[in-house]
This record gives C-alpha cells, structure tokens and sequence, in this order.
C-alpha cells in the first residue's frame, strides 16, 4: 500500500513550522516510525505533512537550570546513549533501550511518541511516571502541561490541531532514587502488553520516603497507581508491603482484552510487573 496524495513542507524554522500548522489541517512528521506505516496502510489519510526534521531547535538534548530538557526530534537512541541524561534522570535512557529495535530508536523520536500517544508506548509511561512538563507552541505563543495532563485516551491528546509538541523537560532525580522499568511484549522489540515503572527514593536506613508507580498498556492512558504509591511510601522493603502496592496497582487499571491477551491476564500482569519493579527500585545500591 502507499498512502494518498497530500503536500509536504520542510521548514527550517520553528517560527515557519507553526506558521504551517496555523490552519490545523496539517499533520507534522518527526521520526515516522508510526504515523508512515498508518499512512502507507490507509488507516490516517492527512492532507499535508510538516516534515520538523530541519529545525533545529526541535532537536537540543540539554541540561537547563538543572532540570533535563529534551526537543521533540531527538532520537530514542540518543537518548540511550546520553551522558547527560544518564546523569540527570537514570530511568530514560534506561526506557530507551527498550523501545523496538536499533533501527527503530536510530529514526524515532520522543516527541513523535508523546504526540501518538499509545498508551503502550515507553516515553508516555515514562513521561507520566517522571512528573515531566510537555511544551506545546502555535502561532499564538507557547505552553507547558504535565504529562499527566496530556494525555486524554489512546491515539488522543490535550494539544489542537495547530499546536506542535516541541519539547519535553524531566526533573533531575533526587538523590537516593533507585529505578525500575519491567515490560511484558510477545517478542523483544514489540510494543508491551504491559509494562511497568517505577521510582523510589530511599533514606540513609532504607526506608522509602518517596515512591512513584506508572503502569503502560493495562490503561486508556499511562497510569500513575495513587494508591500503591502511598503503601510504598514509609516502608521498608517488607514483603507484605510489596505485594499490597501491587494488588492496589492492578486494581486501579481498567485493561481492554485483544489478541495479545485478555483484561484479566493484563490485570494479573501488572501485578506481577510492579512487584519485580518495586523489589528492584527499593534495592539499596550496591
């Protein structure tokens, strides 16, 4: 299949991309890795492409005023490979290995994730998980929203049609937190059935003082687990602790059944998942 006729444009300026995306009716191009094969097969038809790979402010990884900040056109293996990522928030290059195959992650971007936004997806799990700000800029002026906030359901989010995503900020990690990322997929590559991350910060004694619980792929959109959270918090480690923020996690999605597996074995994943991910994350260092 190839797709249906549209126009193309290639800015080469922030300022000229919003201009194009002004009316709404364009559909802006990053890495392609989703929107070519919708395309190609006829399940999204646009009416012009904005190709954002010749702007180059779209395509900084930069630390700012401590915080990691990211363009919309950085590639998920820079990402994997960045010092300054490791260094600021460990987790995200640590999703980033996950994400399909090299192929994949040498062509695909985070912000073409962020906008697709399958709730399958590592970057919007991440995203959620982290407390990470999305940029969005029209023609008329620019916006932040937590990534909480940003996504609305499968394939949907809070931006307009002539809003652009054009980066994404990540807090540093505070010190003592420990990471976890677990994802359950037919084969290495795929997207996940379920996936789980998490993040615990721990005192000098080993108790949790902070946690952070995101389930992707058992949701409509990636999921923050409350409720686990607050179990985790000011524990130790304990056993009955884990289990008990994991069943809390399970309950709080409400999974869909497809070929891939059905609600209640989703269900029954994530509780497996986000036990390993807590177990690993509330791990003293070495």
């Amino acid at each position: 299949m190839k797709p249906g006729r549209f126009a193309y444009a290639c800015p080469r300026t922030l300022d000229e991309a919003l201009a194009l995306a002004a009316n709404g009716e364009a559909k802006c191009l990053a890495g392609g890795q989703s929107l070519m094969p919708m395309l190609n097969l006829r399940l999204a038809r646009v009416e012009a492409l904005i190709d954002l790979n010749r702007v180059p402010e779209l395509a900084r990884l930069e630390r700012r005023d401590g915080i990691l900040q990211v363009g919309a056109t950085v590639r998920h293996r820079a990402l994997e490979e960045s010092p300054i990522a490791r260094e600021l928030q460990p987790l995200v290059p640590r999703a980033a290995r996950e994400i399909g195959h090299l192929a994949i992650r040498n062509r695909g971007t985070i912000g073409g994730s962020l906008a697709h936004a399958d709730p399958a997806a590592e970057w919007p799990l991440v995203a959620a998980l982290l407390d990470a700000e999305v940029t969005l800029a029209s023609a008329g002026g620019a916006r932040k929203l937590p990534a909480r906030d940003f996504f609305l359901g499968p394939l949907t989010t809070a931006a307009s049609p002539s809003e652009i995503v054009t980066a994404i900020t990540f807090p540093a990690a505070a010190a003592g937190t420990r990471f976890a990322f677990h994802k359950l997929c037919r084969r290495p590559g795929d997207f996940a059935i379920v996936a789980v991350a998490a993040a615990i910060r721990l005192d000098a004694n080993g108790r949790c003082v902070a946690a952070s619980l995101a389930v992707g792929g058992a949701h409509d959109v990636p999921l923050r687990a409350r409720a686990a959270e607050g179990i985790l918090t000011g524990s130790g480690g304990e056993i009955d602790a884990i289990r008990s923020a994991a069943d809390a996690a399970a309950r709080d999605c409400e999974p869909g059944s497809d070929v891939h597996g059905s609600a209640a074995f989703r269900r029954r994943m994530v509780t497996v998942l986000a036990a390993r991910a807590i177990r690993e994350a509330s791990a003293p260092a070495a």
